[in-house]
């Protein structure tokens, strides 16, 4: 049925902008019915052509009027119309007829017996080509008529290798009614056919061929807002599809303004696009919520890359603090005993000396040196061994006494 519905709105707009039937659909198929019911066998072959012709043109009307309600009626008056066409060769009579049967099996899926009237309309078409006449064609078809019936059947082809699942070959019949559409400016046929088109691609997951179906299908359009809306609605659910939320609402919010004016008239469509818009702004609310959470995380880990290199520029200062204090204690031990008996004290040393006596704690003899704390604890230390004291007062105090602060 989804099929059915991505190509309803071409398979009936086309019908009435090609033959320009009285729309019967949905309202005056009773009062119809009844002017064409005295129309008896009998009656019939005493008719004038004239009659015929009008009578043909009846049964067409009600052949169309119920093709989208009633698919035993539809093939009940598309038969009556060719009990009258068929036997005087009036050929797109017979054409409109055996493509509304093709229509009725189509949509009732007997595709088989579509293709069999589909293919006798083909041959009704060759034959209004080939300079057949009718009463209302007495010098035959002209270019522009045969064009305009096969158009309608090169659409119709291509809807039943869409249900067939035959996308290339539909895509082929689609291509032949476009190019028609062209050859005499019919954009609004044109624009409806590449909505459709997209519909489809959108089915069959090919966004990107979705999204140029929908462009053209604007292109076509040309002002005409409805055609325009739905193009819209189109190319929102196909970046709502791909993940590409703001453009989405972009289109739908279009698409919106015009539907929201006639939402009584398009129903249909209205639902539609509220039903993507909403999609997609759940969507967006998902990607920001994502995006904030990424945001935090990326965040921690930045912080965190910056505590690591911090705790790495601390590790190698402090390694390249204990490699110093090493190699000066290394020196000491390798210097003669002094004749004085007075203990030797590096540069470092006596800094830390002057700072101790000065009241300094060892934070802050370390900020005032550019020492890590640690080092500065080991350097009190050995001048605790070194002067053979057991605190900083008596350090200090000895120092003094010695001169060497």
């Amino acid at each position: 049925m989804r099929k059915i519905g991505i190509i309803l709105l071409l398979t009936l707009l086309s019908s009435i902008y090609v033959f320009a039937y009285n729309d019967h659909r949905g309202h005056n198929l009773d009062s119809l019915e009844r002017a064409v019911s005295r129309w008896v066998p009998d009656a019939i072959d005493l008719a004038s052509t004239e009659e015929l012709v009008n009578l043909n043109r009846a049964f067409r009307d009600l052949m169309l009027g119920y093709s989208a309600l009633n698919s035993e009626k539809c093939v009940f008056y598309a038969r009556k119309a060719l009990s009258i066409s068929e036997p005087r060769g009036w050929e797109e009579a017979n054409a409109d007829a055996y493509r509304y049967l093709g229509q009725c099996f189509w949509s009732s899926e007997q595709f088989d017996s579509s293709m069999v009237y589909y293919r006798k309309a083909l041959g009704a078409v060759g034959r209004m080509a080939g300079g057949a006449t009718s009463p209302t064609r007495p010098d035959g078809y002209s270019e522009r008529d045969v064009d305009d019936t096969r158009s309608a059947l090169y659409g119709a082809i291509g809807n039943l290798y869409y249900m067939m699942d035959s996308i290339p070959q539909a895509m082929n019949w689609y291509r032949k009614a476009g190019a028609i559409f062209d050859k005499y400016g019919w954009n609004q046929s044109n624009a409806i056919l590449y909505y459709n088109i997209g519909e489809i691609w959108v089915e069959q997951g090919e966004l990107r061929k979705a999204s140029q179906a929908y462009e053209k299908a604007l292109a076509y359009a040309q002002g005409d807002s409805l055609i325009v809306a739905i193009a819209q609605k189109g190319l929102g659910r196909v970046y709502m599809e791909d993940g590409k939320t703001w453009n989405a609402l972009r289109y739908l919010h279009q698409a919106d303004a015009y539907f929201s004016a006639h939402d009584k008239e398009e129903l249909t469509f209205t639902k539609e696009n509220y039903k993507y818009m909403s999609a997609a702004l759940l969507a967006q609310r998902r990607q920001m919520m994502l995006l904030g959470g990424g945001a935090i995380l990326l965040l921690l880990l930045l912080l965190a890359v910056l505590l690591i290199g911090r705790m790495l520029r601390r590790s190698r200062k402090e390694h390249a603090e204990v490699s110093a204090v090493l190699e000066e204690t290394i020196q000491e031990m390798g210097q003669p005993a002094s004749d004085d008996r007075l203990p030797q004290v590096s540069e470092r040393e006596k800094e830390i000396l002057e700072l101790l006596t000065k009241g300094y704690t060892t934070p802050q003899i370390a900020d005032c040196l550019g020492l890590s704390p640690e080092t500065v604890k080991w350097y009190r230390k050995k001048l605790l061994v070194k002067f053979d004291v057991a605190n900083t007062a008596e350090l200090t105090s000895t120092v003094k006494d010695m001169g060497l602060i």
